[in-house]
């Protein structure tokens, strides 16, 4: 498994350990005020940093065993793969924020849309290092 592939592994794993705590935190002040909360800079902050600290934990922790493969470049085939995976990436955070738009225009709530985006810039995100594991895994 070559360093750009573990790396994916990595943030895939910190997106997805952020992304819960930020649902159920939002869900319990939700839950507290019996509609769907404001969002809150606190959250936001303790999000990024959950993502920081695993993401420099994680990759640390593969740099000391492969020092080698972490300085090495991107041949043309990761090149490839880094552009098919965001490419992939982009329509899916295009999608998201026209649903999130779509639903404001239903629910003329800005809580909804701010979530909605939030929840999309994740999951394009997530799904760029799902496309690039995938595109490591399979011969492009």
């Amino acid at each position: 498994m070559s360093f750009q592939e573990k790396s994916a592994w990595i943030m895939s794993l910190a997106l997805a350990l952020g992304g819960a705590f930020y649902f159920v935190t939002v869900s319990a002040m939700s839950a507290e005020i019996n509609q769907l909360a404001p969002p809150t800079i606190g959250a936001v902050v303790v999000y990024t940093l959950i993502l920081i600290a695993l993401a420099i934990i994680g990759h640390v922790a593969i740099a000391v065993f492969a020092p080698k493969e972490a300085n090495a470049s991107l041949d043309e085939r990761e090149r490839m793969i880094f552009a098919r995976a965001g490419n992939f990436a982009g329509y899916v955070f295009g999608f998201g924020v026209i649903l999130s738009l779509g639903m404001y225009l239903v629910s003329y709530s800005g809580n909804a849309l701010f979530y909605g985006v939030f929840a999309s810039l994740m999951i394009g995100q997530l799904s760029e290092y799902a496309a690039r594991v995938f595109l490591y895994r399979v011969a492009v």
